[in-house]
């Protein structure tokens, strides 16, 4: 990706444009494989609950069940020791670190990582006409032993269990 594409550029006032953007769309609840489509160095100014520090802030692609297309969710890991597990998690996750291992963060290689994340989905009020709007959050990154098969984990699609007829079966000790 370009850095045009990125931070996007420019445009004069006898420019043509075309963009009309992409709908906003917010995930279900659930396990997705993510990539990281960006990142950018940044500060986080401090709140009442984390001091000032560096602030990594990605772009996070979900990969939707079939046929539902991608999301993208902006995420922000806090460089301090209060966040460190956040960023052993992230880490392991896209497989530049072992569980255990002590390592240095390779932002380099970053845009392009691939992984598995947990999802939820939150509301909040829109700054521009106080309507309820909807967004996703990252509440964990999974370690790739973890990552099972690509599809969202979600008990609602789980086919409902029936009780077996009787049919002689004793289970025993194996």
């Amino acid at each position: 990706m370009s850095e045009y594409e990125n931070k996007g550029y420019e445009l004069d006032w006898d420019s043509e444009i075309a963009n009309e953007g992409t709908e906003f769309v917010v995930a279900e609840p659930g396990d997705y494989n993510f990539t990281v489509t960006g990142f950018e160095r940044g500060r986080f100014a401090g709140s009442t609950k984390m001091p000032a520090c560096n602030q990594a802030k990605l772009t996070i692609r979900l990969e939707l069940p079939a046929g539902e297309g991608t999301c993208e969710i902006k995420h922000n890991l806090f460089l301090h020791s209060k966040t460190e597990w956040k960023l052993c998690e992230f880490f392991t996750a896209i497989g530049q670190r072992q569980s255990g291992q002590r390592v240095a963060m390779n932002w380099n290689k970053v845009v392009g990582a691939t992984g598995r994340c947990k999802v939820s989905k939150r509301s909040f009020e829109s700054n521009k006409d106080g309507k309820t709007m909807w967004t996703n959050d990252i509440d964990k990154f999974y370690p790739p032993a973890e990552q099972g098969n690509g599809l969202p984990f979600n008990t609602g699609n789980l086919p409902q269990s029936t009780p077996a007829a009787n049919t002689g079966y004793t289970a025993g000790k194996f």
